[in-house]
């Protein structure tokens, strides 16, 4: 079911309010909103509410088995990608930024938030169809600023189906194999990137890929690997040096 409002603060919040509330929320159910009045991203960043954009969240249900939620970040935004490369398949440039943006170029299109209730997280999608944020701290774009003309309604219906195959997958073991979707569909390995980090400041280093617990890995100059738990990546140019 997907439940539409004309507006909300929060989609997120809303579904988190819910929970909180000791509301048993559906997995494979959204609410939508034309609106948010508060939005919001990660690390406290204020969420764009441009018309007729996608605002959404959902619920995914925890179960003893599943593998770590921090993986559930990946599997959104692979579902995300998958539901614009469907509605925009001539799109160019479309690659997945660990740990939760979809961008087209190096501008950004989309951003996931997750946030848990219990054996509940809530999964809020952005996407910007129809008009982008001006940032001053990033690049954006709109798939109708690219040319491509994809109704809020058309997009909402392709991400539900394409988010109940890929968290039904991911509940029943394959997450090996969405990992590697994942990787098909991010930047390259080796893509020089920087991340700033709360103890050392901003490292620069090669995207080294994830690693089986969904843990962003970094190549120093010196070699070295290092993990990076949390965390923005940014891009600051490609290298060529494989992986």
């Amino acid at each position: 079911m997907i439940e539409t409002v004309a507006e909300i603060p929060s989609t997120n919040g809303a579904l988190l309010a819910r929970l909180g509330g000791g509301e048993r929320l559906t997995e494979g159910d959204w609410l939508i909103a034309d609106r948010q009045s508060a939005g919001r991203g990660r690390a406290g960043r204020a969420w764009s509410d441009g018309y007729g954009n996608f605002m959404g969240s959902t619920v995914v249900q925890l179960r003893a088995a599943d593998p770590l939620p921090q993986t559930l970040a990946l599997v959104a935004g692979l579902a995300a990608h998958e539901a614009v490369a469907a509605l925009a398949p001539e799109l160019q440039g479309l690659r997945l930024k660990w740990p939760n943006d979809l961008l087209v170029d190096e501008a950004k299109l989309a951003g996931i938030l997750l946030e848990r209730h219990g054996d509940a997280v809530v999964v809020g999608i952005g996407v910007n169809l129809a008009q982008a944020p001006d940032l001053a701290d990033r690049a954006t774009t709109s798939l109708a600023a690219l040319g491509f003309t994809v109704s809020r309604d058309a997009f909402a219906a392709e991400l539900a189906a394409r988010f109940r195959d890929a968290v039904d997958r991911w509940h029943y073991g394959e997450w090996p194999l969405l990992r590697q979707q994942w990787l098909a569909r991010a930047l390259p390995t080796g893509t020089l990137v920087s991340v700033k980090d709360r103890d050392q400041g901003t490292i620069i280093g090669a995207f080294g890929g994830i690693d089986d617990d969904g843990v962003a890995l970094l190549r120093l100059a010196d070699g070295a690997v290092r993990a990076i738990h949390a965390g923005d990546i940014d891009m600051v140019g490609s290298h060529a040096s494989g992986g």
